[in-house]
């Protein structure tokens, strides 16, 4: 796992959680660590990709994280704006909305940094515009890694921060709508949650613009 892709400068890394799934918002988060992590140098041996570690680590991880970080943000977009705007959209925009998170953070407790790169999971990314320190738009420059979630720790930790904030959004909704199972599923189209759609219908939760049940085939 590597420590940083530029060094010397505020660098967030970026990931996102469900994009994948039928039902939820889509969790994005951003995280800057320290180029040097001193007390917390373990920590870059247990950091990975969070679809990789087990929800008990993922969970044990997050306060670690939370700790180390010098600035992190969450941002989210809900299922009705996944519908309105398209999942991949939607996903940038979650992401846009943790980073504007790092920014304020990083003005509290280091008034006069500012993010300075931004590295993101996947192969693709709008162009994010810090507008919080000057509230005039300054052009952030970015990379985009595939598989980025396997290589740097910035990166890896946004994704255990937006899997397991997802989660825990997806477990308090379960207590709503118990019928789907999203405790377990967590929204993604399993066969057990695509037979309770059938049964029940959608929930208010529920992308519309997801094909929830598979098309019927004709012979």
């Amino acid at each position: 796992m590597k420590r940083f892709y530029t060094k010397g400068v505020i660098e967030a890394g970026c990931d996102e959680a469900g994009r994948g799934a039928l039902a939820g918002p889509v969790v994005a988060a951003a995280v800057v660590l320290p180029q040097n992590l001193g007390l917390f140098e373990n920590l870059i041996l247990e950091l990975n990709d969070s679809k990789q570690l087990t929800e008990r680590k993922r969970e044990q991880l997050r306060p670690l994280i939370l700790d180390c970080a010098l600035a992190y943000g969450i941002g989210s977009c809900s299922a009705l704006e996944v519908d309105s705007l398209n999942i991949l959209n939607a996903s940038f925009l979650a992401m846009h909305r943790a980073l504007d998170q790092v920014a304020k953070m990083l003005q509290k407790r280091k008034p006069k940094r500012v993010i300075e790169h931004i590295i993101v999971d996947g192969n693709r990314f709008l162009p994010y515009h810090d507008t919080i320190v000057t509230k005039k738009e300054r052009p952030v420059p970015h990379c985009c890694i595939v598989k980025g979630d396997a290589l740097y720790a910035s990166i890896a930790a946004a994704s255990i921060l937006a899997k397991t904030e997802r989660d825990h959004i997806m477990t308090s909704l379960a207590k709503e709508f118990p019928h789907y199972g999203w405790e377990s599923n967590k929204g993604y189209p399993t066969k057990a949650h695509r037979e309770a759609i059938e049964k029940f219908g959608p929930a208010p939760y529920h992308r519309t613009s997801f094909a929830l049940l598979p098309e019927l085939t004709l012979f």
